[in-house]
């Protein structure tokens, strides 16, 4: 077997989700940023040629395998729709820009489940130890066309070493 090539893993492929234009900018107003109306949750499977199925973010049910996708203040942001301290739907959930002495650094999301808060970009709580799953987000041109409207494709995030 050669090392440098590796067997094919399910979980390691990218899935289109949709359309840039399907997705609404998030932006803070008066709702305190809240998340629900905006995003889209998907069922991922871990079994070779079935595609994701968009999973409802009113009663996501079992959030086991389900990523949460959203556009926030112009990028696309897609990590595991369960909260990883509570397993509370990050839907629910309120976003907020993570900032030192003004300069915004990164995005973050808070659990109404407990208020712990996670990095989108890193996966990092406020506090303990418990890491966010965070996916891999590509805006990709549609094939054949001219407009500018991308497709949205997402993979899990793959682990290094």
């Amino acid at each position: 077997m050669n090392p440098f090539i590796g067997v094919f893993q399910p979980n390691k492929t990218w899935h289109r989700i949709g359309l840039t234009s399907e997705f609404p900018d998030i932006a803070q107003g008066d709702d305190g940023c809240r998340i629900t109306p905006s995003c889209k949750a998907f069922k991922i499977y871990n079994t070779i040629g079935q595609g994701p199925v968009e999973a409802s973010v009113d009663l996501p049910g079992d959030l086991k395998d389900q990523v949460l996708i959203f556009k926030y203040k112009g990028n696309f942001h897609a990590i595991d729709h369960q909260c990883p301290h509570s397993s509370f739907p990050l839907s629910q959930g309120s976003l907020f820009d993570i900032e030192d002495f003004g300069i915004t650094l990164s995005t973050g999301i808070t659990c109404p489940k407990h208020g712990w808060s996670f990095d989108t970009v890193t996966g990092k709580a406020d506090r303990g130890n418990y890491r966010l799953n965070i996916w891999e987000v590509q805006l990709r041109d549609q094939p054949g066309s001219n407009t500018s409207d991308k497709e949205v494709w997402v993979r899990r995030k793959q682990r290094i070493g």
